[in-house]
């Protein structure tokens, strides 16, 4: 990723039909979308009884995206090779309202340090039914050949559900996994991928250990955050962090890279896809998805 300048295409309302009709083009040829978004935080706790600790997340997580607005939404497009097009990232900006909008007080203090302007939120955002519509007939949406990336994402898929229907998150978390079925057939959460990998890499590390001394570098430990897991993989962050198109550029970065060195370009898709971190559902049929993502190897 050094070898390039990086742009981060900025979309306000002004300019929405213009650069979705880029990325309508985009994603003909470049099928991999690494996704990230900015959100208010957390404003809210369920109350009664849950039937496990994940039903208690899912209940926060729906509380929570059907009180609040969605504030960036950040794109970007890669080959199934990590090969990035002239321009691969987008940052929308929605229309968000500090005297009017629900917030927690710390994240938007967070948004506000990263660089977010919320009065040009406020006068030049993006409507969210405008966006919606858009993004219904863009082709990243009700398409099996779209792969996104993304990083402990539950509430990130929940924003773009809310966007994409125009209304409450379903009661019930295997409702919302109906729902991401149809809408994301293919998900690949790094957050689930790099847990599950990192126990793995356990039992690995205790065999070089003993077989050629120190853990190398494919052994490493994976914890973290995004920015924790992007450092441990030597990748750079291009673009200010809580910002949602930058922090989609290090998620598709990071990906690549965590495949590449862990997984060794080949994942199985019936462990990994179509989970979200947290959360117990599975928005991939393991059935339908049978096959190791296998992609051809870079020169």
């Amino acid at each position: 990723m050094t070898d390039r300048q990086w742009e981060i295409r900025e979309v306000w309302a002004s300019n929405l039909e213009a650069e979705m009709e880029i990325i309508r083009q985009v994603v003909t040829k470049f099928h991999y979308v690494a996704m990230d978004t900015e959100f208010p935080g957390v404003v809210a706790r369920p109350i009664g009884s849950f039937t496990s600790k994940t039903d208690y997340h899912y209940q926060t997580l729906r509380c929570n995206v059907d009180l609040l607005k969605i504030i960036q939404l950040g794109l970007t497009f890669a080959d199934e090779q990590g090969n990035f097009p002239a321009s691969c990232t987008w940052q929308f900006n929605f229309t968000f309202n500090l005297s009017e909008d629900m917030y927690a007080q710390d994240s938007i203090d967070l948004l506000k340090n990263s660089g977010i302007d919320f009065h040009k939120f406020e006068r030049d955002g993006i409507d969210v039914h405008d966006f919606g519509e858009l993004l219904i007939t863009s082709g990243l949406v009700l398409n099996d050949e779209i792969k996104w990336m993304s990083f402990h994402s539950g509430y990130d898929f929940g924003y773009l559900l809310k966007l994409l229907t125009f209304s409450a998150l379903p009661a019930a978390e295997d409702d919302f996994f109906a729902m991401m079925r149809l809408y994301f057939p293919c998900i690949y959460d790094i957050k689930f991928m790099m847990k599950r990998c990192a126990c793995a890499q356990q039992c690995i590390c205790c065999f070089c250990t003993l077989s050629h001394g120190p853990a190398n570098a494919s052994c490493r430990n994976l914890r973290g955050g995004l920015n924790d897991l992007a450092d441990d993989l030597d990748v750079v962050r291009y673009g200010p962090q809580h910002q949602a198109g930058s922090d989609s550029l290090l998620t598709a970065a990071t990906f690549f890279k965590l495949r590449e060195l862990f997984f060794e370009n080949a994942i199985d898709n019936d462990k990994y896809m179509g989970v979200l971190f947290g959360l117990s559902g599975r928005a991939a049929a393991a059935s339908a998805h049978a096959t190791i993502e296998n992609p051809p190897q870079k020169a």
